[in-house]
């Protein structure tokens, strides 16, 4: 269904390839942060826009998560090739996902209802997708130890909160 929240979320997905283009190839760290600055934006804008227009649909809220898991995936990766985070945080943060992949296809087979997601876990990627620009502003001259601890303020704490949430939404999907 093409709507304006879903445009929006077609939007982040195409700027992964534009990102991992821009971070990887062209060695762009000021471009490659307005991509993913944007693509934060139409993460809080999709879902708002969606309940203001009364345009929410089954399709976006699929759609949207797993865009996030896409965009995340991408970035983490490509900011460890260039070592900015440890490898181990990417290995971790995919696993969580795996895991609650895995719960989502037993929830399918089982017929069981998927979970909503919350709002910790809305911030949870929030604070991800807001750290993950400063990060990549970590080797811009003059402002890059500025974004280097802004970057990780947010980092740790999205973390967190990605595994917290994810404890409870495995929890939760595993009683129902």
């Amino acid at each position: 269904m093409v709507n304006i929240p879903n445009a929006l979320t077609l939007l982040r997905a195409l700027g992964v390839p534009l990102f991992l283009y821009l971070f990887l190839v062209a060695d762009q760290p000021i471009a490659s942060f307005v991509v993913i600055t944007i693509g934060g934006i139409t993460d809080y804008l999709d879902g708002k826009v969606a309940r203001a227009l009364n345009q929410t649909s089954s399709f976006g809220a699929k759609f949207d998560p797993t865009v996030d898991r896409i965009y995340i995936g991408a970035i983490i990766i490509a900011l460890a090739s260039r070592d900015y985070i440890p490898w181990s945080l990417v290995i971790a943060i995919i696993g969580r996902d795996l895991i609650l992949l895995l719960l989502v296809i037993y929830q399918k087979f089982r017929n069981i209802p998927f979970l909503e997601v919350t709002y910790l876990g809305k911030a949870a990627t929030f604070n991800l997708l807001y750290a993950f620009p400063f990060l990549i502003l970590e080797d811009v001259a003059t402002i890059g130890p500025w974004c280097f601890i802004i970057g990780w303020a947010f980092a740790i704490w999205g973390v967190a909160l990605y595994f917290y949430t994810g404890a409870q939404y495995f929890y939760k999907g595993l009683k129902r």
